[in-house]
C-alpha cells in the first residue's frame, strides 16, 4: 500500500500528508483504496490510552481542513491530549456527527506477528493496533471526507475525535461540555465502534471503583493484635458474589442483550507489604455493567452497607477497621428509540439489524450531554478488538465507505 495518502473532493487528488508528492488519480476502484491507505498513516501513530494523541489529531487537522472543513483542535485533559471536531457544509444545526476514539490499547505482552504499529497486510486481512477499534471507521470518515461535495450539503457533517476512550469514556466528556455550552445540534452521533456494521441502539451503562479495605497492622505471630484487611476484602468478595447473584434473581432484565442482567465483579486485588506483617490495607478494584432499570446508587449503597457491617465486627473488638466503596469512572448506557427517524436513517443506508451492544462506548455521552439521538455502527468485529494481530478486512472498509455515502445522500442532500 502506499503510505501518507490524502483524498481531496471529488477531483479525487491524492496528496502526501507532509505535501512533498501530489499524486492524480483517475479511477473510483483508487478512491475505495483510501480508507486502507489512510488506515496504514493512522495505525503508525501509536495511541495507547496512556500516552499522547496530539500527532495523530495534528494529522487529522491538517487533512480535514485540506478538505474542505472547519476544524477545531480542543485541548484534552492532560498535556499531549487534544479532541478534534471538523464541520462540513452550511453551519447551523441538524446535521449528522460520525465519531470515534483515537487512543487503543496497549501490546505488551501479547504475541503479535508483525510490528502492531505498522500496519501489515495480508490478503483481505488488514493487521495491527487499532485496525478495528477504531481506527478504521476513523479512516472511513476521512475518506468520506476527502470525496466529498461539500456545496452540494444542505446539512452539516460533523467529524469528531476523542482520546482517551479505552479508559472509561474520559476525554470525549470535555469536548461534549463545550458543545453544550455551545448549545451544539444534530439530528444524531453515529459512533463508530465495531459492530460489523449492525445498527446498535443499547447498550449497558458502567462504573468501575475501588472497595479500599483498611485494617490494623500487627506481626504475624500475633495476628489477634491487629486486623487483616486482606480477610475484610476476601469476605467483600463474598458480598460482591452474593450481589451478582442477587441481579441474576432479582435485578432488571433485558432479553436483547447477549447478558440479560447487570454484572458486578472484582477484577483486580492489592493488598499487604510483607508475610510477617498482618496487611493493614487491600483494595479491590470492581465494576457494574448496567442495564436501564437497575439503580446505581442502591447497588452502590448494598455494598456499602456491607462493608460498614464488616468492619463493625472488628472495631467491637477494639481494632481499627473501615471498607469504603469508592467510585472512580462511570458512563451512561445507551437507549435509543428505535423508532426514532435517525435510527431509521441510519438503517436506511444500510445499518444492519438492530441490537443491543455488550460493551460501552461514548454513545450514551453524546444522548445524555449534548441531548441527541445516538447509534453505534461501525466496521470489523468487536471480538478481534484488543487482541494480538487485531485485523480489518477490505471489504469492510469498503462496506463502511458506502454506508457513509448512503448516510451523506439520504440525510444531508
Amino acid at each position: 500500500m502506499t503510505a501518507g495518502i490524502v483524498l481531496e473532493p471529488r477531483s479525487v487528488i491524492m496528496v502526501c500528508c507532509d505535501a512533498a508528492v501530489q499524486h492524480k488519480i483517475e479511477s473510483e476502484a483508487a478512491v475505495r483504496q483510501a480508507a486502507a491507505a489512510i488506515l496504514e498513516r493512522l495505525v503508525a501513530f501509536p495511541t495507547v490510552s496512556r500516552d499522547a494523541n496530539e500527532g495523530l489529531i495534528r494529522f487529522r487537522a491538517g487533512w480535514l481542513e485540506a478538505a474542505g472543513g472547519r476544524v477545531r483542535v480542543l485541548p484534552g485533559l492532560a498535556a499531549g491530549k487534544a479532541n478534534l471536531l471538523a464541520s462540513f457544509g452550511p453551519e447551523g444545526g441538524g446535521g449528522i456527527v460520525l465519531s470515534g476514539h483515537s487512543d487503543v490499547v496497549p501490546v505488551e505482552g501479547q504475541p503479535w506477528g508483525s510490528e502492531p504499529f505498522a500496519l501489515a497486510a495480508r490478503g483481505e486481512k488488514l493487521i495491527g493496533r487499532g485496525a478495528t477499534d477504531m481506527k478504521g471507521f476513523l479512516a472511513c470518515a476521512m475518506a468520506l471526507a476527502g470525496r466529498l461535495e461539500v456545496g452540494a450539503l444542505t446539512r452539516p457533517l460533523h467529524i469528531a475525535v476523542s482520546h482517551d476512550e479505552e479508559v472509561g469514556c474520559v476525554g470525549v466528556r470535555s469536548m461534549l461540555a463545550t458543545l453544550a455550552k455551545e448549545e451544539f445540534a444534530a439530528q444524531g452521533a453515529v459512533i463508530g465502534e465495531p459492530t460489523g456494521m449492525r445498527v446498535a441502539v443499547g447498550h449497558k451503562g458502567k462504573i468501575a471503583g475501588c472497595i479500599c479495605c483498611r485494617g490494623e497492622a500487627a506481626h504475624s505471630a500475633n495476628p489477634g493484635l491487629g486486623c487483616n484487611a486482606v480477610y475484610l476484602a476476601a469476605d467483600m468478595v463474598v458480598e460482591v458474589k452474593a450481589l451478582q447473584e442477587w441481579l441474576v434473581a432479582q435485578g432488571a432484565r433485558d432479553a436483547a442483550y447477549e447478558v440479560p442482567y447487570s454484572t458486578v465483579h472484582v477484577g483486580m486485588i492489592e493488598g499487604g507489604t510483607a508475610l510477617n506483617i498482618v496487611p493493614e490495607y487491600c483494595d479491590l478494584a470492581f465494576e457494574f455493567r448496567l442495564i436501564p432499570g437497575d439503580a446505581a446508587e442502591e447497588l452502590l449503597a448494598r455494598l456499602r452497607a456491607a462493608g460498614e457491617r464488616l468492619a463493625g465486627v472488628e472495631r467491637a473488638r477494639g481494632r481499627r477497621a473501615a471498607v469504603e466503596v469508592v467510585e472512580r469512572n462511570a458512563y451512561p448506557g445507551l437507549a435509543t428509540d428505535v423508532g426514532s427517524a435517525f435510527v431509521g436513517l441510519v438503517r436506511g443506508a444500510g445499518g444492519g439489524e438492530d441490537f443491543k451492544a455488550g460493551f460501552g462506548s461514548e454513545a450514551g455521552l453524546f444522548a445524555e450531554m449534548v441531548g441527541m439521538a445516538s447509534v453505534v455502527c461501525g466496521p470489523g468485529s468487536i471480538d478481534r478488538a484488543h487482541k494480538a494481530d487485531e485485523f480489518i478486512l477490505r471489504g469492510e472498509l469498503e462496506e463502511c465507505d458506502l454506508f457513509l455515502d448512503a448516510l451523506v445522500a439520504r440525510g444531508l442532500t
